[in-house]
């Protein structure tokens, strides 16, 4: 395997790590100021990273394809394109806010499962963002309010550098996860808060199945639903469909009613998942997973038929709750399985896959765990 020393001719300075994330409930509302109720995973993009004093970046990933050479002056919107603009874009995103930053040599050395919808992406910008925060001494990495400022500029190498329309809960997760915990994001205000989430303690798993087929959030689709809300909120004379109310919906055009209905019920469901949760009855949360399922797959139309088999097979063999999770049209679902009814969950969908032609799903366990990190 080819080390950092036989790409950039000298040692790294560090190595940072940052996980991808599970949304537990809370999807597609993030950008309608909505609450979202993630939770940090095991799994971690690692970066090996030197900085360099003379404004250039050299960008190499062990699991892409294309590396990428130039200086900080040419990384912009949609520049560099594919992979490497998530990292380079977090240069950018940072000299944008102020914060005198040099070029890097970074290579990516291991990532989150790509394309399964646990945020690859957010992962290899917290690792990338944190590691810059250190080797240039910006200060921001130790402090909660320093770290939302570093999420602050992922979320702009997303959106303004890659262009793909995050609303930021990844990023969030990725640089402010607590082990143990999910984490209740409120897209308002900014606010956060740690709920207990630790299904181990309570004789449960959390089963991610990662279908095997692969989506692209830049590719227009997820950009339609998210304009598509805010034409519902502007209809409505609201900066957001936050406080928006069932009834107020049923006002809207037709084509906006189903979009906006799912936001409306999405950020109830967090509500009640977390109140749930704060008093320890994580075993009758189930029913919110499934109802969150069906309204991304019937009102929100983003999920896919393997998404729908995957929830319903593990639903048929025991588990309190499944739906999607991640942007929809492929990528990985969630079950909440009992541990001893685990094995079972896992045979029932993978036989699923098979009787229906699809390719075998991966399925793995997901553990509630901490925020990115300096690891080397």
């Amino acid at each position: 395997m080819t080390g950092f020393r036989e790409l950039f001719g000298r040692e790294a300075d560090g190595r940072w790590a940052a996980p991808g994330r599970v949304n537990l409930i809370g999807e597609h509302v993030d950008y309608a100021q909505g609450l979202c109720l993630p939770f940090a995973i095991a799994e971690r993009t690692v970066v090996e990273v030197a900085a360099r004093d003379d404004g250039r970046a050299r960008l190499h990933s062990l699991a892409e394809q294309d590396d990428w050479s130039g200086t900080l002056d040419e990384v912009g919107p949609r520049s560099p394109d594919g992979w490497a603009g998530y990292a380079a874009g977090v240069l950018w995103a940072l000299r944008q806010a102020g914060h005198e930053v040099g070029g890097i040599d970074l290579l990516v050395t291991d990532s989150v499962p790509l394309g399964a919808g646990l945020s690859s992406s957010a992962a290899l910008e917290c690792s990338t963002a944190l590691a810059v925060d250190e080797l240039f001494g910006l200060g921001l990495g130790g402090t909660p309010s320093g770290r939302r400022a570093l999420a602050a500029a992922c979320i702009s190498a997303e959106n303004d550098v890659v262009g793909a329309a995050t609303g930021g809960m990844d990023q969030a997760t990725s640089l402010l996860g607590v082990a143990g915990h999910a984490l209740l994001l409120d897209m308002r205000d900014g606010t956060d808060r740690a709920v207990p989430f630790a299904p181990a303690d309570d004789g449960l798993a959390v089963m991610v199945i990662d279908t095997r087929v692969r989506h692209r959030l830049a590719d227009g689709q997820y950009g339609v639903r998210r304009s598509a809300v805010e034409k519902a909120a502007a209809a409505l004379g609201m900066p957001s469909l936050r406080a928006a109310t069932l009834a107020e919906v049923t006002t809207l055009d037709p084509d906006l009613v189903p979009r906006a209905r799912h936001i409306v019920t999405e950020i109830a469901r967090v509500r009640e998942t977390v109140a749930l949760l704060d008093a320890g009855r994580l075993s009758e949360i189930g029913p919110l997973l499934d109802a969150s399922h069906a309204s991304l797959a019937h009102d929100y139309e983003v999920s896919c038929d393997e998404l729908d088999l995957a929830c319903s097979a593990a639903r048929r063999a025991g588990a309190l709750g499944a739906r999607m999770t991640g942007g929809g049209f492929g990528g990985s679902a969630i079950a909440l399985v009992p541990v001893d009814r685990a094995d079972a969950v896992a045979s029932t969908v993978r036989a699923a896959f098979a009787e229906a032609l699809y390719r075998e799903p991966d399925i793995r366990g997901a553990q509630p765990s901490a925020g990115a990190e300096r690891v080397g």
